[in-house]
């Protein structure tokens, strides 16, 4: 079905059995720079789903480039952990390669033992905030031999190839990028001189290995910061590259400190393939794309039309290992979605936690959350048909069970339809139809239209049931706000009814913003159209851009705490808040609403009343835990588990893990 991502291709002698890698994502799983039973874990499973390429990485080659928490090859009493876990991973038919790293001034002192960072020059980094020591010449030459050192342990540890850093906002960037190289010696100034350090470091990692192991380099396509490298000068540094010795370059998108997403659902799929064909027409070898390559059929694309060679499946393989597999097999609408969320990756590598994922369970946690046969099949009755109910149900006719599902609306998904509303969330929805492929695949009844009550339990005679009532909007306890004319954030998501010209939100959660997103966005400009006008010169791009974000609807949030969005990820809570400020969005903080009547908001910042009148007034003050089937099965002696918003309202990751979890311990 696949015919190109399913091809073999060879890096320098090396052959690989698809186009598919791995790439190096740090997961955290240690605090001593060591690898554990948990990384093994982790790294065999991407492996045995049939990726091509599996990069154990960042590994740094020292301790001022890498830190505390960063895995580290700078010894080489380390090499027999590493071998355990290429022996594990090529075992499995993959190819293990190790991304080699440094993060010059991107290293943050108290991870270093509050050492200064180096870096080519002494520019503040907004990443680190600090300023980093200016490399000595012999700094960088002990950075290349330590690089050299590393790639030679890489090698005896059984690594078929090595990948060098060259992306993010990291060392070798730093040398690139103007901004960020102040030097005026041989390694500073000219593009050529700049271009001096990665290319030497390039030679001494190749002559480390021999001709024969692959070299590769991890490029950015266009750093996104202004004022550094784009995607002009990029073609011409991959050449350099190649000139020196590289036998693949993995093209991605910008720096850490780029104020252009590059990770998260705002990025639309397959966004930054274009950088990979800008490299590709620079070079002969082969070029890897990268960044929310979420499907086979995109996967598929990009090296059917000529964008890259291989593909990268970084956060993909995390949340669905198995993903090639169930391309290859033609089953690709069960593969479990990365939605691009952030929550359980970059939000928690960046808080210094380790990596799991909100929609696998087990990513991770693969040997203590086995999904083990059941000895003792029982009949399990699943009450609503939410992430958590379904995670619950799949799980549990996974173990042997014989499931039933039943929901109240017509349809499964739950609050999915809700969380997916807003104009960058709709990836969400991708657990709808995984959730539904599942529940097919594993024959589960699904009732839909079927309010359940103890009576109806009862008669189906359960050996457990598993109960997901979910969760209702909250009516907060302001005068007015039960009010006919008043509508909750939920049901305008839900429903996307009729709205007036002024609209006012009450509440600056997540959930808050988001309705205020979804809301600001109507009436703008749709993709296709903006094409259409760019391409035809219809208007000026200035008019264009304008009407983007010029919506049927004025907006304000009332949030009665000092910040807005305090609850939403610290990886993604800036591109929201950006967003609302280009959709003209004005949120008031410090602002407790008084009371709500015929449009009118009466509201008192640090005791100064004020008023202001609105169209339409939505509330999105939260929400309340449905009980009413837990209550009354407390009293009847029946088993059962209470799962998802039904516990405690919580976040998707909450229902997702605990319909897993729950299920497990029938």
């Amino acid at each position: 079905m696949y015919r190109y991502l399913f091809s073999p291709i060879t890096i320098n002698q090396l052959e690989i059995r698809n186009r598919i890698a791995y790439p190096s994502l740090g997961l955290l799983y240690s605090y001593d720079s060591k690898l554990n039973q948990r990384y093994t874990d982790f790294f065999r499973e991407r492996a045995r789903g049939g990726a091509g390429i599996v990069t154990v990485g960042p590994v740094g080659v020292d301790f001022l480039g890498s830190g505390l928490l960063a895995l580290s090859i700078a010894d080489d009493a380390v090499i027999d952990d590493f071998a355990t876990v290429t022996e594990i991973i090529k075992a499995e038919g993959a190819r293990a390669w190790v991304q080699l790293f440094h993060a010059g001034a991107y290293s943050h002192p108290f991870l270093i033992d509050g050492k200064d960072p180096i870096a080519p020059s002494a520019v503040y980094s907004r990443y680190s905030k600090t300023t980093p020591r200016e490399m000595s010449i012999d700094d960088i030459q002990q950075v290349q031999k330590a690089f050299a050192a590393a790639a030679r342990r890489a090698v005896a540890a059984g690594f078929d190839g090595v990948e060098i850093i060259g992306s993010a906002g990291y060392l070798v960037t730093q040398f690139l990028s103007p901004l960020k190289n102040q030097r005026t010696d041989q390694y500073g100034g000219s593009f050529e001189n700049r271009l001096r350090f990665p290319v030497e470091l390039i030679g001494k990692v190749r002559s480390a290995v021999g001709p024969d192991v692959p070299v590769t380099i991890r490029m950015a396509g266009n750093d996104f910061v202004p004022g550094s490298n784009t995607d002009q000068e990029t073609p011409k540094i991959a050449a350099a590259y190649e000139s020196a010795g590289v036998d693949a370059i993995n093209v991605t998108g910008g720096w850490h400190e780029s104020r252009v997403p590059q990770l998260p659902m705002e990025l639309p799929r397959t966004a930054y393939a274009f950088l990979a064909r800008n490299i590709k027409n620079a070079v002969s070898v082969p070029v890897m794309a990268s960044n929310r390559i979420a499907t086979p059929d995109d996967a598929e694309r990009i090296l059917r039309d000529g964008y890259a060679d291989m593909v990268n499946l970084g956060r993909v393989l995390i949340a669905d290992p198995y993903w090639p597999r169930k391309a290859m097999e033609g089953i690709a609408d069960e593969i479990r979605p990365c939605v691009a969320c952030s929550q359980g990756c970059t939000d928690e590598i960046f808080s210094g936690r380790p990596v799991y994922c909100v929609g696998n369970p087990q990513a991770g946690f693969e040997a203590k959350r086995a999904i083990l046969e059941t000895d003792s099949p029982k009949k399990v009755m699943v009450i609503g048909a939410g992430a958590a109910g379904l995670e619950a149900a799949v799980t549990a006719a996974i173990r042997g069970h014989r499931v039933e599902i039943f929901e109240k609306d017509r349809d499964l998904g739950g609050q999915l339809w809700i969380a997916g509303a807003p104009p960058h969330k709709h990836e969400l929805l991708e657990f709808i139809r995984y959730y539904r492929a599942m529940v097919q695949r594993h024959g589960i009844p699904l009732h839909l239209n079927t309010t359940v009550d103890l009576e109806l339990i009862r008669s189906h005679a359960p050996d457990h049931v598993i109960i997901a009532e979910g969760a209702r909007a909250l009516i907060p306890p302001i005068p007015g706000a039960d009010g006919a004319d008043v509508l909750d954030a939920w049901q305008v998501l839900k429903e996307n009814p009729m709205l007036g010209k002024r609209v006012s939100i009450v509440g600056g959660g997540a959930v808050g913003l988001e309705t205020a997103l979804f809301v600001a966005a109507r009436g703008t400009l749709t993709p296709e159209v903006v094409h259409f006008l760019m391409a035809y010169d219809g208007m000026p791009p200035e008019r264009i851009k304008e009407l983007m974000f010029a919506g049927t609807s004025s907006v304000t949030v009332f949030e009665m705490l000092d910040k807005a969005g305090k609850d939403v990820g610290r990886s993604t809570r800036w591109i929201l808040m950006d967003r609302l400020d280009r959709y003209a969005v004005t949120i008031r903080t410090g602002a407790r609403v008084l009371s709500i009547g015929k449009g009118e908001i009466i509201w008192e910042r640090e005791d100064c009343r004020h008023s202001d009148r609105f169209d339409t007034i939505i509330l999105a003050s939260g929400s309340k835990s449905e009980r009413h089937l837990s209550d009354l099965l407390a009293d009847a002696d029946i088993p059962h588990t209470v799962v998802g918003d039904a516990v405690a309202p919580g976040k998707l990751n909450d229902a997702i893990h605990g319909g897993f979890l729950a299920a497990l311990e029938i």
